[in-house]
């Protein structure tokens, strides 16, 4: 009997395959401090999804835990819903960018796939949502992606904003008092190599800012 995909499993996969995008394993104890859970309670949830039919991952202790096909089929489902669900909350209901997260997070686990198609062609189909994801496509395909994060980039450097891995609401609201929103235009002005702090300028005014942020903004080169 194959065991139904709870919401408690959803999230789960969704932070395995975001911690997991790189082709690598997640460790529990990344995967506890991600979802703010004990390490036994990640442990045990591991071993109960390693164990359904289908197995929707693949975990050995020590050795940490990456999706089986059905379970990063099962997990792009689920950020699919997401991300449609934040830009249809912008789009129509006029929500901020710092204001969804939250919204769709209770919304992705309960909307049905006919209603997911539905607000994909109401909006045209986008093809990323509010924060600049990529949303995966209808077939669970994740576009690729190009950009690279801020803070790999280094003086004379100019570069365009083009998404913003972020839910913190502070965050967001601070990013656009800024005016880094996505599109926005950056220059890089200075690098420190000890604290990593970038110096940018944006329009007319300039900023320090550390790599908890710059880790965070993904840009394009121009």
């Amino acid at each position: 009997m194959e065991q139904t995909i709870t919401i408690s499993t959803q999230d789960y996969l969704k932070n395995i395959y975001d911690l997991t995008e790189n082709g690598e394993s997640a460790s529990t104890n990344a995967l506890a401090k991600k979802m703010n859970v004990s390490a036994p309670s990640v442990t045990g949830m591991l071993q109960k999804m390693a164990s359904s039919k289908p197995a929707l991952v693949e975990y050995q202790k020590h050795q940490g835990v990456t999706l089986t096909r059905a379970g990063k089929r099962a997990a792009l489902e689920v950020i699919r819903h997401h991300r449609l669900l934040e830009a249809w909350l912008v789009q129509t209901l006029g929500y901020s960018w710092d204001e969804v997260h939250e919204e769709a997070e209770r919304l992705e686990h309960v909307i049905s796939e006919d209603f997911e198609r539905r607000i994909a062609a109401a909006m045209g189909h986008p093809v990323r949502d509010p924060h600049g994801e990529p949303i995966p496509t209808a077939d669970l395909t994740m576009p690729q992606d190009a950009s690279t994060p801020l803070s790999s980039l280094r003086p004379q450097h100019t570069a365009i904003v083009k998404r913003v891995v972020a839910s913190d609401k502070d965050l967001l609201r601070h990013l656009e008092e800024l005016g880094l929103v996505l599109g926005a235009q950056i220059e890089v002005r200075e690098y420190s190599p000890f604290d990593h702090n970038l110096t940018i300028r944006v329009g007319r005014k300039s900023y320090v800012l550390g790599l908890s942020i710059t880790s965070k903004i993904f840009v394009e080169e121009s």
